[in-house]
């Protein structure tokens, strides 16, 4: 499941970048993905359970589980959203569970829910490709389904490297490729008919729910995500795949 070959998906400085289907300037990606977040944020968590008919909350067990929160370790959560795995790890006995986001409105989401919990975490607004941490200062991060958002993916893998101690390992939960062909046709029509109509449904926003659809086809596979990890100088990269494909994680060591 391994390839050898680095790669290196970094956009050219004052390029154009992805932005769904559309290629937009490299610095407004940011505040594009923003704007889109801001709008969800107050149905997220509703919308992620009819997006994916529940089976978002299986794919973050399984995360969790790979993660396996320790309590002698910090975790950093990065874009947390509305903090579902933040919240998981503490739980689940993480020492501390730093929970970060560049969208404001989605952490306050998630902040509400966890003191409505009872449960304090850390909170910061952070831009996944400047995480304002020393070097080596935590033992995991974590990215669920925040990395095919960012503009200058390397830049995070690179960053995650940088604040994991030797010893400290990343996580990531993505959507992926497909590995089941009978299921892409199916996909297909849920991804870019039925989402989008229950986003302007249930959140009154066809058009950020169809920039979802296209942001995971735009996502690199699994192969092309573990050669990007392992540039960033990540080791021992390896993925397993979920739901034959629609989702993956991955994982690499710094050592």
């Amino acid at each position: 499941m391994m390839s050898d070959a680095p790669f290196s998906e970094k956009p050219p400085a004052g390029g154009t970048v992805d932005f769904g289907y559309t290629q937009v300037a490299t610095t407004e990606k940011a505040g594009m993905v923003r704007a889109v977040f801001d709008s969800v944020a107050p149905k997220y968590d509703v919308m992620n359970d009819l997006m994916s008919l529940g089976l978002h909350r299986v794919w973050k067990k399984a995360f969790l589980n790979a993660i396996a929160p320790r309590p002698s370790e910090t975790l950093l959560d990065l874009a947390a959203g509305t903090g579902d795995i933040s919240m998981a790890a503490k739980k689940m006995g993480a020492k501390r569970v730093i929970s970060t986001d560049i969208n404001e409105a989605m952490l306050t989401v998630g902040r509400d829910r966890a003191l409505n919990a009872g449960m304090v975490l850390d909170y910061m607004v952070v831009d996944a490709e400047r995480i304002p941490l020393p070097d080596r200062s935590v033992e995991k991060v974590s990215i669920a389904f925040g990395l095919r958002n960012c503009t200058d993916k390397d830049a995070v893998l690179a960053e995650a490297r940088r604040v994991l101690r030797p010893g400290g390992r990343f996580f990531c939960l993505e959507f992926s490729k497909l590995a089941v062909t009978a299921l892409e046709k199916p996909y297909e029509l849920w991804s870019f008919e039925v989402l989008p109509r229950l986003g302007q449904r249930v959140a009154g926003d066809a058009d950020s729910y169809q920039y979802l659809a296209e942001s995971i086809r735009m996502m690199p596979d699994q192969e092309t995500l573990a050669g990007m990890m392992r540039g960033a100088g990540l080791e021992q990269v390896s993925y397993r795949n979920l739901s034959g494909g629609i989702v993956a994680i991955h994982s690499g060591w710094r050592l």
